[in-house]
């Protein structure tokens, strides 16, 4: 276990499965409840530079798992479509952790994941919490501004069209340093990651997963939220480019014991620019 303050981004973990290794952090006390953070999809995403800015409040009360989904340039690339790989994580962590029973803090794409664990285990899930991304559009376009600029710097990758799709996750424009930007820019256009990331986001395999699910049996995603058991936080920016508020609707109207908590002056990463605030907020539901 490691203890939050001196935790860095270099203290990985990892386990193996038949697929590859899985990498992740641990901290926070070892006996306490377990709080399982999951990220989001996009150019360079960690779930470490997802999270770490809320880590060190968190880890003051649980123990605190912070998952490397396979496919983004960290946990081995398992050859899939990084989304559906991504589903398939969670429970060779937790068992090979000997985790029985976790909370879960999923952001966009990591809710839904979060939510897919949930309906699959409820008796494993105590308490969900999501970061936008869930649902669908009900009264604004789709795709959303923000998968816009991010199927066009998957398609043809530039670092100005990094820098927009980047001013697309957040409310203060501010946040977008070059930092940030160099940042992202290394991980984002590693071959094996950027491959995984057309396989997602290029315009292509894009048109074809919409269309494959058209044709489906099987239901959209937000129309099997009713069967989530877990007492659900959903989160949300109000000014969010690449998830509109609309988007949180169905979810809070279906899932049975949902919540909906918008944070105003904040975009895609609430838990970043509403920082102080979504700690409150998830803190509060957590341990109530």
């Amino acid at each position: 276990m490691t203890d939050t303050r001196e935790l860095v981004e270099q203290d990985l973990r990892e386990i193996g499965t038949p697929k590859g290794a899985l990498r992740y952090y641990d901290c926070g006390p070892s006996s306490g409840p377990v709080l399982l953070f999951l990220h989001g999809s996009g150019p360079g995403v960690t779930g470490w530079r997802n999270f770490r800015g809320v880590l060190p409040t968190f880890a003051e009360h649980f123990r605190c798992l912070v998952l490397e989904f396979p496919g983004f340039g960290v946990s081995d690339d398992f050859g899939g479509h990084p989304m559906v790989d991504a589903f398939g994580a969670v429970s060779p962590l937790l068992e090979a952790l000997g985790v029985d029973k976790t909370h879960i803090v999923g952001n966009s794409m990591g809710g839904g994941v979060g939510i897919n664990f949930a309906i699959r285990h409820p008796d494993r899930v105590g308490r969900l919490v999501t970061i936008g991304g869930i649902g669908t559009n009900i009264f604004s376009p789709s795709p959303s501004e923000g998968i816009r600029l991010l199927q066009e710097f998957v398609e043809d990758p530039t670092r100005q069209r990094l820098v927009d799709w980047l001013k697309s996750m957040v409310y203060d424009q501010a946040l977008v340093t070059d930092e940030l930007v160099e940042e992202r820019w290394q991980l984002a256009t590693d071959p094996e990651t950027l491959a995984a990331a057309r396989r997602m986001y290029g315009k292509a395999a894009f048109a074809g997963m919409n269309a494959a699910m058209a044709a489906s049996d099987r239901p959209q995603p937000w129309a099997v939220m009713h069967k989530l058991a877990a007492p659900t936080l959903l989160t949300w920016g109000r000014d969010d480019r690449v998830s509109p508020p609309d988007m949180a609707l169905i979810p809070m109207r279906t899932i049975p014991n949902a919540e909906l908590h918008i944070f105003p002056n904040s975009g895609h990463w609430a838990m970043i620019e509403a920082k102080e605030a979504f700690e409150s907020a998830v803190l509060a539901f957590l341990t109530r």
